[in-house]
Formats: C-alpha cells, structure tokens, sequence
C-alpha cells in the first residue's frame, strides 16, 4: 500500500540548482534593499540636519531682528525727545517772519 516512489535525482538536482538560484537571487535582492535603505537613511539625516540648521538660523534671525528693532524703537524715541523744541522753534521763526514783514511794510 504506502509505499513512496523513488525520487529521479536528475529531479533532485534540478531543484538543489534553483533553490541555489533562488538563494542568490534573494541575497543580492536583500543586498539591493539594504543599499537602498542606507541611501534613505543618509539622505533622512541630511534633511534633518538642515532642517535643523534652518531652524536654528532662524531663531538668530529673529533674535537680531528683536535687538534691532529695540534699538531702532529707542533711536525713535531719542529723537522724538531732541524734536520737542522744534514746534516752540517754528513758532518763534513765524513770528520773528511776520514781524520782519510788518517793518518790511513801515519802510515802504
């Protein structure tokens, strides 16, 4: 009843020579997947870094940014403060203007 057929080694080593076959096609298929995988690795990295680095430009900008507009602020208010005169100044010119062309009337 159960007895197994005997197996043709011709067979045999046909299929010894495919899963050698199959052996090497997926190691160099892994090795294709693992350079590939290092590419993606390396190019992540210098995404991040420059990610990084732009954010950390950015900061500085804004910071100096910050400063400058302080300072500018300050420069304003500075001459605000040295401009104050100038109304009083103006109106004194005005009328030191119209008495000069009352006396300038007089001589006519």
């Amino acid at each position: 009843g159960g007895s197994i057929p005997a197996i043709d080694p011709g067979a045999l080593q046909d299929v010894v020579a495919l899963a050698g076959q199959v052996a090497a096609q997926v190691d160099e298929l892994l090795r294709n997947v693992h350079c590939g995988l290092q590419a993606l690795t390396a190019l992540s990295v210098g995404c991040i870094q420059t990610y990084r680095d732009g954010v950390e430009s950015l900061g500085e900008a804004a910071d100096l940014s910050i400063r400058a507009m302080y300072a500018l602020v300050a420069r304003c208010e500075e001459l605000d403060r040295a401009m104050q005169p100038v109304p009083a100044l103006a109106k004194r010119i005005r009328d030191m203007k119209g008495t000069l062309e009352r006396l300038e009337g007089l001589c006519k």
